[in-house]
């Protein structure tokens, strides 16, 4: 029997553990994970500061559920050498594993910009169960917090904190928030919700030093400006993790680079989610590591079976108690596009479709959750809906009439 290994158990590794001891019952599958938790829902994080969830809950399956699965996972096992020729790894504590097929499943690690001050106390990033501990535990004798990025992590750890009571300021680099989910009337509509939190915003802006003796005493900006701060999180961007691929001497650029059946430029080692780098792109999204992951555990098991061209950009996010779902050209501009838009910001609504050739390319919807099962099958029917533009933009739209079509 083939001895399938994982290296990571976040969403990908586990994902495609699942994915294989489904095809071969009876494989011996083994995850090796640096962290001393199972797998946990990271999205969960900013919650479990804020007290809203239990740390018991963000678990994803109790122990025995991979005992029953079939699926060894070695806890606090981090890898320290991979190699490939040899069909085996090196654990840091000097115990060599063999496979015969390898997951790369390593994902990213949180990036700090190289700013001054960026060690002091005080000063975090959130991207592991430690990161959320060490935050909660910081901010309960604290009172005013500082998050560096704007987008779905950073709102969400910025909701946390103001739960918690804290005074809270967002600072965004770009010109407008989530600039990857939001275009910046979108973006307006999301600034209110947060004011109505208390959650103060500053976009268009660059962080250039933590400020204090030792601890965090404020946050100074390029233009001067300074805001007090006693905790500062930094959330601005993973990076995939592709140390243990450099080593091994895989082909890597922003990720690790792999072909349509996700096997990476080694025979028998396989990546995916945010390690691997498809078609030129790290997705970066739970969607695609998930895609990715089955894809992969099918060519492992059988290899050649299933090819993997790319995930729609399609996401639905709770942001500070918001729902945001994005879909495919969200934010593109350009001539051949028509951008139809309707805001409602005192209620905290927003819906925009952006259409080529009289189809939706891409849609944003805040707060129109009934909106978007018929506007997700119209851009996956391709159906041209250029002579319903005025309905389209309706408080109720009769979608029926359109998806008849």
């Amino acid at each position: 029997m083939e001895r399938y290994v994982i290296i990571g158990n976040g969403v990908a590794g586990v994902t495609a553990a699942q994915a294989i001891a489904r095809a071969r019952p009876g494989a011996e599958i083994h995850i090796y994970a640096a962290e001393p938790y199972p797998y946990y829902r990271r999205p969960q994080l900013p919650d479990y500061i804020a007290g809203i969830v239990a740390e018991a809950d963000i678990f994803y399956r109790p122990p025995e559920w991979y005992e029953q699965q079939g699926i060894r996972v070695h806890l606090n096992a981090p890898v320290a050498e991979l190699d490939p020729s040899a069909y085996r790894l090196r654990l840091a504590d000097g115990t060599t594993v063999p496979y015969d097929r390898l997951l790369l499943a390593t994902g990213g690690l949180a990036w700090t910009p190289p700013i001054e001050g960026a060690n002091r106390r005080g000063v975090f990033t959130l991207r592991t169960l430690d990161d959320a501990r060490a935050i909660r535990r910081f901010a309960q004798s604290v009172r005013r917090g500082i998050v560096v990025g704007g987008g779905l992590l950073g709102l969400e750890t910025a909701r946390a904190l103001r739960t918690l009571g804290l005074e809270v300021t967002v600072l965004e680099f770009a010109p407008y928030l989530m600039p990857r989910q939001l275009d910046r009337e979108g973006a307006a509509v999301l600034e209110n919700l947060l004011r109505k939190m208390d959650i103060q915003t500053v976009t268009g802006t660059v962080t250039e030093a933590i400020l204090g003796d030792g601890e965090v005493r404020a946050v100074r900006l390029k233009d001067g400006q300074e805001f007090p701060a006693d905790l500062v999180v930094f959330s601005t961007g993973i990076r995939s993790d592709v140390a243990l691929a450099r080593q091994a001497g895989l082909t890597v650029a922003r990720g690790v680079v792999v072909d349509q059946y996700l096997q990476t430029s080694a025979p028998d080692v396989y990546a995916a989610g945010d390690v691997a780098e498809a078609g030129g792109v790290v997705y970066g999204i739970v969607p695609a590591a998930i895609e990715q992951a089955r894809a992969a555990a099918a060519n492992m098991v059988t290899p050649g079976s299933v090819t993997y061209s790319g995930t729609l950009p399609a996401t639905t996010l709770k942001v500070v108690g918001a729902e945001l779902t994005s879909l495919g050209e969200c934010v593109a501009e350009g001539d051949d596009l028509l951008q139809l838009r309707r805001a409602d910001p005192q209620n905290g609504h927003y819906r925009k479709l952006a259409l080529r050739a009289g189809r939706i390319v891409g849609a944003i919807l805040l707060n129109e959750r009934e909106h978007t099962s018929p506007i997700r099958q119209l851009m996956e029917r391709g159906t041209d809906v250029s002579a319903y533009a005025d309905l389209l933009m309706e408080e109720h739209p009769d979608w029926n009439q359109v998806t008849a079509a």
